[in-house]
């Protein structure tokens, strides 16, 4: 039996805890026990050694202690809390115990109760409000392993972490026997509440299982907020039911002629579940009014001269503007922002905003203004590229510098939080090197050092720490088909900008960073993901 999660196949195992500790939270805590089992005992096998110093990103505090604490498929998982979050985090640990499938074995999660000897403790503990809302503390003795936070974000990042402590291997679920971890304790918060990376499904369409899958390597490096680009000129990816020609035409086509491909409601509402699950919040983004030929091409009445535009496959950008002075214009705008926010349970929704070429500046701030009007209007919050700050633009208005030279004045006159995405440090689809055969070279060539060392804090005058939400990674698509491209282009950079948003900048060295980064290789290949073994880091 295989079970697909996020676009791989895995075994059994997995998909029976997975679905196992839904059971658990929905029956009461008299059933809240899984048990894998069979009648002999496991032999003795010969412990290994963890990765020394492999955990990205960074802790904020580790100090080493001394022994080993030894897992192994009789290790027990306990958890406290009693809900759906933490008992599924326990499952999804269970996932990554080592297992010897050659001998009878044995796997069991369940409530807290009274402690077994050797097992591993997953405790939600209010009390500690000094790691805020997504810190944890890791305790690793020789008689156990408790991971202790003060919600269920916090135990889930600390599972990542003793995910990345085991050797690689156990990524592909094989037999590696009893392994030991050595003996520390970590104190660990983000910098940032805002660690994200975009996808462009637009430009090149990325069906579910894809999404999900890049939803994992998120989750592995605590990235926090996936912002999906839902519209383009070259593609519309999401099903409005009460404008159907936009999937129907416009979601048709793709960068290059390609066939193009949308989410329907139920899968779009699907991907958002499977993100939030593992605490990853998804921030839609229709773009407009600008980067919209694939709606103009839809609606004929969305363009001034009542004339649908033709499809459009190519990668020139600032051509394409909805007719901002009339009401079906709003009226659309007005049915994707309910239909989509009905859809996301998170708070934001993002009108893009950028590259905007064929209209006036009060055009352009007029439209921004309305479309801000009616996103609260259905209770969310408005996030837009840098361009939109030249609004008048409400307080609770969120704004993403993007461009390399762009000033952060006007937002900060205006109150608006930020979120820091600029082009020559985190855009991921800027090449690696002139020898890179995928993406682009307009914001300068992106390495891995260039995405890691450079302090947010620093980056725009007049922006102090706490006006910065965090860190964004885009990941556009014009050069890119397959998940194998996207994955390429991603790792191992969107790793140092994990770092980047959760490591304290006074902690954060290159030198330490790329050491710790070299065992990640192994672990990728186990995941089979596509990286890109970049020079600068000493691979083991």
């Amino acid at each position: 039996m295989n079970f697909t999660r996020g676009g791989c196949k895995t075994s059994s195992r997995m998909a029976l805890l997975c679905s196992l500790a839904t059971v658990q939270a929905c029956s009461g805590p008299a059933a809240m026990r899984v048990v894998e089992e069979t009648s002999a005992a496991e032999p003795v096998g010969v412990a290994a050694e963890p990765p020394d110093g492999g955990i990205v990103p960074l802790p904020l505090s580790t100090r080493a202690g001394s022994g080993r604490f030894t897992i192994g498929p009789d290790t027990e998982i306990q958890f406290t809390g009693g809900s759906a979050e933490v008992a599924w985090i326990a499952a999804h640990l269970a996932e990554f115990v080592p297992v010897d499938a050659a001998t009878p074995r044995s796997t069991r999660v369940m409530p807290a109760g009274t402690r077994a000897a050797g097992a591993i403790t997953l405790a939600l503990d209010p009390a500690l409000t000094s790691l805020g809302t997504e810190g944890y503390q890791l305790s690793i003795t020789p008689d156990g392993l408790t991971a202790s936070a003060p919600g269920p974000a916090g135990l889930f990042y600390a599972v990542q972490t003793v995910r990345q402590m085991l050797p690689a291997d156990i990524e592909q679920i094989s037999s590696l026997g009893r392994q030991a971890l050595a003996a520390t304790a970590i104190e660990d918060r983000p910098r940032f509440v805002w660690r994200g990376a975009m996808l462009d499904v637009s430009r090149h369409f990325l069906g579910p299982a894809d999404v999900k899958r890049f939803i994992d390597m998120m989750a592995l490096y605590k990235l926090n907020r996936l912002h999906l680009h839902l519209s383009d000129d070259q593609g519309w990816r999401i099903e409005i039911k009460s404008w159907p020609n936009l999937t129907a035409r416009g979601g048709s086509s793709a960068v290059g002629g390609g066939p193009g491909g949308f989410y329907t409601q139920a899968q779009y509402a699907d991907l958002v579940a499977y993100a939030a699950q593992r605490f990853i919040t998804v921030v839609p983004e229709i773009d407009m009014p600008g980067h919209t030929n694939a709606a103009l091409a839809s609606y004929a009445e969305l363009n001034c001269d009542g004339r649908a535009r033709p499809l459009y496959t190519g990668m020139r950008v600032g051509f394409s503007s909805l007719c901002t002075t009339t009401e079906s214009t709003y009226r659309f705008v007005d049915d994707v922002v309910r239909e989509i926010s009905a859809l996301t349970p998170g708070p934001w929704f993002h009108i893009g905003g950028d590259e905007v070429k064929t209209l006036s500046a009060p055009s352009y701030a007029a439209f921004v203004e309305r479309a801000q009007t009616i996103v609260r209007s259905h209770g969310k919050q408005m996030i837009g590229w840098d361009e939109i700050a030249g609004a008048a633009l409400h307080p609770t208005t969120i704004v993403q510098y993007w461009r390399p030279n762009a000033t952060a004045r006007d937002a900060i006159r205006q109150g608006s939080s930020l979120i820091l995405s600029p082009a020559n440090k985190v855009y991921l689809d800027m090449k690696y090197s002139p020898a890179t055969s995928l993406g682009l070279r307009w914001a300068g060539y992106v390495t891995v050092r260039t995405a890691y060392e450079w302090d947010p804090a620093r980056l725009l005058a007049g922006a102090s720490e706490a006006s910065i939400l965090g860190i964004e990674a885009p990941l556009w698509s014009e050069t890119l088909v397959t998940l194998d491209d996207y994955e390429y282009m991603a790792f191992p950079r969107l790793a140092a900008v994990a770092e980047a948003a959760w490591s304290p900048q006074s902690e954060r060295r290159w030198e330490d960073f790329r050491a710790r980064l070299a065992t990640h290789g192994a672990r990728w290949s186990a995941m089979g993901i596509n990286y890109y073994r970049s020079e600068e880091i000493p691979w083991r």
